[in-house]
C-alpha cells in the first residue's frame, strides 16, 4: 500500500474524517476534476497562495470557478499591494506543487482566509499535497479543523 499523501496524514493526525480520490489520468480542468469526483465545480476548493511582502504569505480558499476579488482581499488584509505567489514560491512556502496545495500539512503556520461560499456544499474536495489525488470531506469538518481561519467575501463568480 502506498504512503498517505501529506494532507491525508495531517487530517488523520487531527482525527478529521475524509476519503481519498485518485484520478486515473491527468487532470486538465476544474470541471474534469469535479466530474470525476462526482462533484459540481463549486465543490472543488482551490487553495491559492498570495504574497503580501518579503517572506509574508497568506492562503485563500475559493470555491470552484470563482475568482478572487482583489479589492476585497486588499481591504481585508489592509494591503494595497499583494500578488499571487509564483509556482516556485508556492512550492517553497507550502511544500506542495500548484494543483495539489492545501491548508493542511504546511511546514509552518500561515494566515488562511476562506470565501464564505467554500462552506455552502455539504461535501467538498481539497488538494492532498500530491497531484492527481484529492481529499474529499465534509465542509463542516474542514471548518472545524482549520484553527483561526478568517471567513468573508473574498471571491466573485466569473
Amino acid at each position: 500500500m502506498s504512503e498517505l499523501p501529506p494532507v491525508a496524514q495531517a487530517l488523520s493526525n487531527l482525527a478529521v474524517p475524509y476519503r481519498l480520490f485518485r484520478h486515473t489520468g491527468p487532470v486538465t480542468s476544474l470541471e474534469q476534476a469535479a466530474s470525476e469526483r462526482g462533484h459540481q465545480p463549486q465543490q472543488v476548493v482551490r487553495s491559492i497562495l498570495f504574497r503580501l511582502g518579503e517572506g509574508n504569505y497568506l492562503m485563500a480558499l475559493v470555491a470552484g470557478p470563482a475568482q478572487i476579488s482583489w479589492p476585497a482581499l486588499r481591504a481585508h488584509t489592509g494591503q494595497s499591494r499583494l500578488s499571487m505567489a509564483s509556482e516556485e514560491q508556492v512550492l517553497n512556502v507550502t511544500g506542495y506543487r500548484v494543483g495539489a496545495v492545501s491548508p493542511f500539512g504546511l511546514p509552518s503556520p500561515m494566515r488562511i482566509l476562506a470565501d464564505e461560499n467554500v462552506f455552502l456544499p455539504e461535501e467538498i474536495s481539497i488538494g492532498s499535497g500530491e497531484r492527481g489525488v484529492a481529499v474529499i470531506l465534509k465542509s463542516a469538518d474542514l471548518l472545524a479543523a482549520l484553527k483561526n481561519i478568517e471567513i468573508g467575501k473574498f471571491a466573485e463568480k466569473k
